[in-house]
């Protein structure tokens, strides 16, 4: 019952250690921080995010490895040196984990590979489900090779799977940031509006990883969002209406694009309806289907 997680101590790690402990999990969180950690019985542990390198003994004969770990991809203007970073690191980190597994006696039972939806570029109005193609853009490219960086682990017998995440609705990420400005009622649309926005309730994905770390049956590729995509017009009228603001302002395209470059583009202008096919005849079961009701619940 031991978990190591890469990137254990990000807006999705930390609470997928606290339930994962909850649960009676031993949970390793992997850090650059020397800091002890905060949340009752999960052990960080120092790593230099590229080799297993102080801490193989944990993946010895672990239930699982959760690769989250990679540089924020919002954090910064995408400069050739802010890609690189966002690649590398998530590829190091890839490595770093077929490492600890091909030095373990006792391999670890599941390798859980964090993605992104971004994999399947922009898609228009069209659902877009496991089975669609890589897409061609920065970061259909990106997620693609950080799939692909623990692939070798299925060489050596270790059940994997790829959890395509959409946007995360909780305490943190991107949501935190658009809180602010809605609350002020300088909430606005983003270009025409009709991209989608596929999401998932916090919740639902520690919820979502944890049943397929439990389920040996689940392997490959996995969708993790909402049944239910919203336009970015409708999610901003429904975030507005949660904070009781009106929606009244529209950034064009081209502001945002002058402003942010090909991030604009990539991550606000252009979307996907995302839906979690898999997921749900695997037999998961959502506790939060409704985006106005999961809004609400990060909103004081």
């Amino acid at each position: 019952m031991r978990v190591v997680i890469t990137g254990g101590t990000g807006f999705i790690g930390r609470k997928l250690s606290k339930a994962l402990v909850a649960k009676g999990y031993q949970v390793y969180a992997l850090t650059r921080s020397t800091r002890t950690s905060d949340i009752a019985g999960v052990r960080n542990v120092v790593w230099d995010g590229v080799s297993s390198s102080g801490w193989e003994e944990f993946a010895e004969g672990a239930t699982a490895i959760v690769n989250l770990a990679g540089d924020n991809i919002a954090s910064g203007r995408w400069n050739k040196a802010k890609k690189n970073s966002i690649l590398s690191s998530r590829l190091n980190a890839g490595r770093a984990v077929v490492e600890s597994v091909m030095s373990a006696k006792v391999r670890p039972k599941v390798v859980i590979q964090a993605s992104a939806i971004g994999y399947y570029g922009p898609r228009g109005a069209q659902p877009v489900t496991e089975d669609a193609a890589c897409g061609n853009s920065f970061l259909s490219d990106v997620a693609k090779e950080w799939e692909a960086s623990t692939a070798s682990v299925e060489d050596y017998g270790v059940r994997r799977v790829v959890i395509r995440t959409s946007m995360v609705l909780g305490s943190g990420g991107a949501l935190s940031k658009m809180i602010g400005p809605f609350k002020l009622g300088l909430g606005s649309y983003i270009g025409d509006g009709h991209q989608g926005v596929s999401w998932i309730h916090i919740d639902d994905e520690i919820r979502a990883i944890i049943f397929l770390i439990e389920n040996s049956s689940c392997k490959g590729v996995y969708n993790l969002c909402s049944t239910h995509p919203e336009t970015f017009n409708k999610f901003a009228e429904t975030l507005g209406n949660v904070v009781d603001k009106p929606v009244r302002l529209r950034v064009p395209s081209f502001v945002l694009k002058l402003i942010l470059g090909q991030m604009a583009e990539e991550i606000l202008i252009n979307g996907q309806f995302v839906l979690p096919e898999r997921l749900i005849t695997a037999g998961f079961n959502f506790e939060h289907l409704d985006l106005k009701e999961a809004l609400s619940h990060f909103v004081d």
